[in-house]
């Protein structure tokens, strides 16, 4: 079976994209190199330099790898979808609300949260500086995967 090693996000701003993945979600920087290659043969795009900066937990190097990519020729984002659109969907995360939300608006990223309980466990949704979804699941709910999954008692 495949594992999921990596996720990547196109970025025109790695400074705005570390401020909201590594000074507000916690994530260290694992990885900033720049890679030389033929990206368009491979994305599409026009440029053959690619920075790579990969974000997660060095104590857990098994717990995924968050992957800020820039590459020139990248097409701007659009503007955010009114209701959920096939295709990428969402990064979904365990965080302590209590303590990343506050972070998160006290930097002036992530947007207006929208939070709700769902089978006793609280949610968060927010954006990153590229416009991607990022649920937040409360820190509890690590414990307990089978209430979120309707299988509790």
């Amino acid at each position: 079976m495949a594992k999921v090693h990596h996720s990547a996000i196109g970025t025109d701003d790695v400074e705005a994209s570390l401020t909201f993945w590594r000074d507000g979600l916690g994530f260290e920087v694992q990885m900033d190199q720049e890679f030389e290659g033929e990206w368009p043969g491979l994305f599409g795009g026009s440029g053959t330099s690619l920075r790579s900066v990969f974000l997660g937990d060095p104590a857990a190097p098994d717990s995924g790898i968050v992957e800020l990519v820039e590459l020139p020729g990248m097409l701007p984002a659009g503007p955010p979808a009114p209701a959920p659109r096939v295709g990428f969907f969402l990064l979904s995360l365990f965080a302590d609300l209590d303590h990343v939300l506050p972070r998160l608006a006290a930097l002036g990223v992530g947007g207006t949260p929208r939070v709700v309980t769902v089978s006793g466990v609280r949610l968060a949704v927010i954006h990153d500086p590229n416009g991607v979804r990022v649920e937040l699941m409360d820190s509890p709910a690590a414990a307990n995967l089978e209430q979120l999954a309707g299988r509790d008692g």
